[in-house]
């Protein structure tokens, strides 16, 4: 299938690129601004650009590659790496923040751009902050300043590049590189959207159910004991296809059948990558207030999602992770804002009981509160502590990025961050889906378990996945 356009642009539409003289000015300036020695990072405004259909065409992909898909807010192809950050340790959040920092204070952007072409600093966590076993699993923590970034939102669209000076690399050469790219890219988007693939065959899938069925039983058991308030148990799923899966084409369909969720991509080199669909805001900040998002209470479309509002059980499961997320802000010296009913929010196939929780930042940096609010009890657990290490225990694998933190940080301290749910991770011709649901008092381990069921099979369809007749 191809892959959808953002918005319809006319034809004739065309946004008159910076001048090359203009931006060799600009190179210079930054090179006197750098001594010579650092960041610079220059960016040219494009003609309307899909981000998700020419990433593949960036540079450097082969090494780490996003898609931060948000639109019709905010869309961002990354490639590409100029300075990184990857470790594992309790001090994860406070080091990511301090790289974040130091990043984008001390780069040369000498030009005035609008806030979508700021430079930005992407992030995935994993959601412990080291694995089980030393040097397998995930980091706790990569932070990328990607080299390539070409960001849009609405109409307009900006290709930013920004390279470490020094030796060959001049700052002639990085507006040159910049703007022969330009050039590269909307050759391309004048050619049209590429990329035709049709349904791909489920060879097999791994069974889970009976592995679910008796951690949920035990995990039910710390529930109505008292040792915990509440647990999210998830599975993992493993999928063998008929053909390689093209992630890109993935995050084409998830566009079609997500439309209100935030699409995204996180790929390192040739390992697996990472695709997913949130529709759950850890926080995101624009200028000093900050937004989270309470969401938990998930039932199909149609007559039992207008009964989420009315179950006793839902309720309750969401009014703890509201609790909670309040109770942390308020903990930081900020002055949460709620409604006080929480309303139904469509995510696809899937609805959900959704309640927004506004504050104003004041001093506190974004990964600060991150550190604060993960793992929320949406897909965690309470008390925090005792849900984690109950996790540790009945889950038989390493959760990886599941329902991690994921998203960036701008050179203005604007951030975005979703929970990394409705995700899963994609090499070759397998593909791993990993779904959870909490458990509280009151909870029925078979309706649980349907929970689950449906979260995976919804996401199957999703991505077009067809099972093959017998």
């Amino acid at each position: 299938m191809p892959i959808e356009p953002l918005i319809d642009l006319p034809s004739a539409t065309r946004i008159e690129p910076l001048g090359f003289a203009a931006l060799l000015d600009a190179a210079a300036e930054g090179h006197r601004q750098l001594d010579g020695e650092g960041v610079l990072s220059l960016a040219l405004p494009l003609a309307g650009l899909d981000p998700l259909a020419v990433l593949s065409a960036l540079p450097e992909g082969g090494r780490f590659r996003c898609l931060w898909d948000s639109a019709p807010g905010l869309c961002l192809a990354a490639s590409g790496s100029t300075n990184v950050l990857e470790l594992s340790g309790p001090r994860r959040f406070e080091l990511a923040q301090r790289f974040s920092s130091v990043c984008l204070s001390r780069l040369a952007a000498p030009q005035a751009c609008p806030p979508l072409a700021r430079p930005r600093v992407l992030l995935a966590f994993a959601f412990f902050d080291s694995p089980l076993q030393e040097g397998s699993g995930v980091a706790g923590v990569r932070a990328v300043l990607p080299r390539w970034q070409l960001s849009r939102q609405g109409r307009h669209c900006w290709l930013r590049l920004q390279r470490n000076l020094g030796g060959e690399v001049t700052a002639r050469a990085v507006a040159e590189e910049l703007w022969e790219q330009a050039q590269r890219l909307q050759a391309l988007a004048s050619e049209g959207p590429a990329g035709q693939a049709g349904d791909t065959a489920v060879a097999s899938r791994s069974a889970w159910q009976a592995g679910y069925r008796a951690a949920a039983e035990r995990g039910l058991e710390l529930v109505e004991s008292g040792v915990l308030r509440k647990l999210v148990l998830a599975v993992r799923q493993q999928i063998e296809l008929d053909a390689p899966l093209d992630p890109l084409q993935l995050l084409a369909q998830l566009r079609l059948r997500q439309p209100g969720s935030c699409r995204f991509l996180w790929q390192q080199g040739d390992g697996a990558t990472l695709v997913g669909a949130s529709p759950e805001r850890l926080l995101s900040v624009r200028q000093q207030q900050l937004r989270s998002d309470a969401l938990a209470g998930t039932a199909p479309l149609g007559s039992a999602a207008d009964q989420l509002l009315e179950s006793a059980k839902d309720r309750h499961e969401h009014e703890l992770v509201v609790e909670a997320i309040t109770a942390e802000l308020r903990n930081a010296g900020l002055d949460p804002r709620r409604p006080r009913h929480p309303r139904l929010a469509r995510h696809g196939q899937l609805v959900h009981l959704h309640t927004p929780i506004t504050a104003c930042l004041g001093d506190y940096h974004p990964l600060a509160l991150a550190a604060a609010l993960h793992p929320t009890p949406a897909v965690a657990g309470l008390p925090r502590r005792e849900a984690m290490a109950a996790l540790r225990s009945l889950e038989p694998f390493e959760r990886g990025h599941y329902a991690a933190p994921i998203g960036w940080i701008d050179s203005a301290g604007d951030a975005e961050l979703r929970v990394a749910i409705r995700s899963g991770t994609v090499s070759g011709n397998r593909l791993e889906l990993t779904a959870g649901a909490g458990l509280v008092r009151g909870s029925d381990v078979e309706k649980e378990l349907q929970e689950v069921s449906l979260k995976l099979d919804v996401l199957q369809q999703q991505l077009n996945l067809q099972v093959q007749p017998a």
